[in-house]
């Protein structure tokens, strides 16, 4: 890895092009290195993570109502369109929005995989629109094997300005490092040159910086369609650039830049980290899935609860208990713990967005039921439920400096996400314990392997896709690095009952 020394420049500097960030981005997306097979294995199981939760999220009113947007948009004159999930592949719509559609049903349920550094991140958030693209631009006689090296790239673009650079320090959602790293790996998958790159690297960012209000207080449906959003952008930044348009520049490091006014300020400075000329794209092996249908950081705290469930099943029971304290890092208090002081994290009639970034509720629910599930745990009668709501009142979180440094390590052996919870029991006694890292991690007590994302993709899809489409999708999947020519299209799954569920009508 090569580091790059990243500030903001006056105009009078007149900073060299080939020192921008997005140039340097741009050289890392051209650069025709092959994926690594560990990295080509990662790849496929994140595909079909991927699906799992798009076929588990088929229903919900956010991603019906991206398809049906999206079903407004046939395919392009410029291609033959894309693929969207549920829908019989036939039925193609123009790429950008078939990224809209399939990025929505990925991230509506907060349960594909995760990256946590300086910044948050769902890198998983990449595959549709490179995965659109590569499906609309069939002419071009792209294979597997150019799809895995686009997908490959959105993934170490992201994680490296995630492991770099902090948005939500400054309140900008963390989809601006998602706009430009989906570029960078459409221009991998489409053998695009540096100077193109650059340009489409420069309007995807410029498009998608926006306010963390979609994380705070009552989380709303946006919250599903923000990271679509990039990926919509970055298509269609991608096309702008194919056509010789350019982009604000020097995007990052202008006077009026991204660093200037929205992050570090004048003073901000910055080392990112990027692949040598060569070097192949390894950051999706540092990347973690989830088990379970919540924010990353309450992964553990489920595995905790569901342990202690079994093994101390009073500390459930509202009527022994006068509190629990959740000690952990500094992200989790503030965001998803009593440290953001939003009311709405202990409010049962909240919406399942607000629920899902609410630990104190998430565990109290896995304590009281030793499982967690993306739909039952947070039925409106699950959160209502009395003595739920008793006990969920008496958690709280508090930030611990020392979690606080292990989630900031860069030693994998000792990053954790996890934390120490203290029981007080009414009748004086006092219960500890503590977990780092959540069983499915990959230094957790079961690390997720291939057969796992199967299992959750089977789980996930039955009753939604008939079984031998389900067999289907998983063959496909699996054979990912050897399909060839017009065989992406086949990435994709048809539901049961497609034209049962649709959204309420819109403007298209």
């Amino acid at each position: 890895m090569k580091t790059h020394t990243v500030r903001a420049h006056s105009s009078a500097e007149d900073l060299p092009r080939a020192e921008h960030l997005a140039w340097k981005i741009a050289e890392v997306a051209a650069d025709p290195v092959d994926v690594t097979s560990e990295a080509t294995d990662m790849i496929v199981n994140r595909v079909i993570d991927n699906a799992a939760v798009a076929a588990a999220s088929y229903a919900r009113s956010a991603p019906m109502s991206a398809r049906s947007q999206a079903l407004a948009h046939p395919a392009s004159v410029g291609g033959v369109g894309a693929t969207v999930f549920g829908v019989e592949g036939a039925r193609c719509v123009s790429p950008e929005w078939a990224a809209w559609a399939n990025g929505v049903a990925v991230r509506e349920l907060d349960y594909h995989d995760t990256f946590l550094a300086a910044e948050y991140s769902h890198p998983g958030d990449n595959i549709p629109p490179i995965v659109a693209v590569a499906q609309h631009a069939a002419e071009r006689g792209l294979t597997g094997r150019d799809l895995m090296r686009g997908i490959a790239t959105g993934y170490e673009i992201q994680m490296d300005l995630v492991r770099a650079i902090s948005l939500h320090r400054h309140k900008i959602d963390h989809v601006a490092h998602l706009g430009p790293s989906a570029a960078a790996g459409i221009g991998t998958l489409l053998g695009l040159n540096v100077e193109t790159i650059f340009q489409a690297v420069g309007q995807a960012l410029h498009t998608t910086t926006a306010t963390r209000q979609s994380r705070k207080g009552e989380i709303s449906s946006w919250k599903a369609h923000a990271p679509a959003f990039a990926g919509k952008m970055a298509v269609e930044a991608v096309d702008r650039a194919m056509r010789g348009q350019t982009s604000p520049s020097p995007i990052y490091e202008g006077e009026d830049g991204v660093i200037a006014w929205l992050l570090g300020g004048p003073e901000g400075r910055y080392e990112v980290s990027l692949p040598a000329p060569g070097e192949p794209k390894r950051a999706i092996l540092d990347s973690y899935t989830k088990e379970h249908s919540a924010e990353y950081q309450a992964q553990a705290w489920i595995d905790l609860a569901r342990k202690l469930h079994a093994q101390r099943p009073e500390i459930g029971d509202p009527e022994k208990v006068e509190r629990i304290v959740l000690k952990t890092s500094h992200h989790t208090h503030h965001v998803i713990g009593s440290g953001a002081n939003d009311p709405q994290k202990y409010d049962p009639t909240a919406s399942r967005e607000t629920l899902d970034h609410s630990i104190p509720y998430i565990f109290t629910v896995a304590l009281q039921d030793g499982m967690f599930d993306h739909d039952a745990s947070y039925l409106p009668t699950r959160a209502a439920r009395p003595d739920t709501v008793a006990l969920w009142h008496k958690v709280t979180t508090l930030e611990d400096p020392e979690w606080t440094r292990r989630y900031h390590s860069n030693d994998p052996a000792e990053k954790a996400f996890g934390g120490a919870i203290e029981v007080e029991f009414r009748n004086g006694e006092r219960f500890v314990d503590e977990i780092a890292v959540a069983d499915a991690h990959p230094l957790g007590t079961r690390p997720f392997v291939r057969e796992d994302y199967i299992r959750k993709f089977r789980t996930l899809a039955e009753g939604v896709i008939e079984p031998v489409e389900i067999e289907r999708f998983l063959d496909i999947a699996q054979r990912l690095p050897n399909l060839g020519q017009g065989e992406l299209a086949q990435l994709t799954f048809t539901v049961r009952d497609a034209d049962a569920v649709s959204a309420p009508k819109g403007l298209f």
